[in-house]
């Protein structure tokens, strides 16, 4: 089993590698990396040296690209919200891009962290739906709390490639359950459970070994396919659909 994960991370860091293109625009360097935003478009970042190291940013374009697509982020409970999601991600804000500083050691970590981050905000244009009432996240909380299930919220955890990954709720270990780390979807497809997948496999091997992963799916507008649910089980995430989420109260509240 070690052995096909560690090949798996092999693969990844290989993919990873080759799709990676640079150019120089100056005094920056374009990085297009293979992740996809909404549009289906790679994600593209920009470095320069400061100070002995580099700055990253994304040169605006994710917030530019959310308000021109209707997502207005005005509101306090908008902005809380990217505040949070950014927070996460060690990202800040500056005149509107999304930035961070890196030196030459931490230098990979940071870039996988503002991309993690622009594809975290990206996500947020689903805010501008108006047929949206309250967010999945809220959703998942509120039913938490209605069912005492107790969870602490927004947990990163430094996988074994050192890489950080952010779950949304840990349940600690008690005496009949092991711990428990859910990852909740609120757009499931084939991308987003490779995500979670990818972020599992990374951090599982520095958590106790009996820890289970989740993942809460929202199908309240669409049925989850079936390719999303058995690419989750093939790597050991419990696939939960949010209509059937009272079939794992009692284990997530034991």
């Amino acid at each position: 089993m070690i052995q096909d994960i560690q090949r798996l991370l092999d693969d990844y860091h290989v993919w990873l590698r080759d799709k990676t293109a640079l150019r120089q625009i100056d005094q920056w360097v374009e990085i297009t990396t293979p992740y996809l935003d909404r549009h289906n478009d790679y994600l593209q970042i920009y470095a320069q040296r400061a100070n002995g190291g580099f700055v990253l940013t994304d040169d605006g374009s994710t917030i530019t690209d959310l308000e021109q697509s209707g997502c207005k982020l005005e509101s306090r409970k908008r902005q809380d919200l990217l505040k949070m999601t950014l927070n996460g991600f060690g990202v800040q804000i500056e005149n509107g891009a999304l930035q961070v500083h890196a030196s030459p050691d931490n230098f990979a970590l940071r870039k996988h962290n503002l991309v993690q981050a622009m594809l975290a905000v990206d996500d947020m244009f689903y805010l501008a739906t108006p047929v949206v009432v309250s967010l999945f996240h809220e959703d998942v909380v509120a039913w938490l709390d209605l069912s005492n299930i107790r969870h602490t919220p927004r947990v990163k955890f430094t996988g074994k490639t050192g890489y950080d990954h952010v779950f949304d709720f840990v349940i600690p270990k008690s005496r009949r359950q092991p711990e428990r780390i859910i990852r909740t979807i609120n757009r499931p497809s084939r991308d987003t459970a490779q995500a979670v997948v990818l972020s599992w496999i990374d951090t599982r091997e520095v958590r106790a070994p009996d820890s289970r992963a989740f993942a809460l799916l929202n199908d309240s507008e669409q049925k989850v396919s079936s390719s999303v649910l058995d690419a989750l089980r093939n790597y050991e995430v419990q696939p939960v659909s949010w209509s059937q989420r009272e079939s794992v109260r009692e284990e997530l509240a034991a």
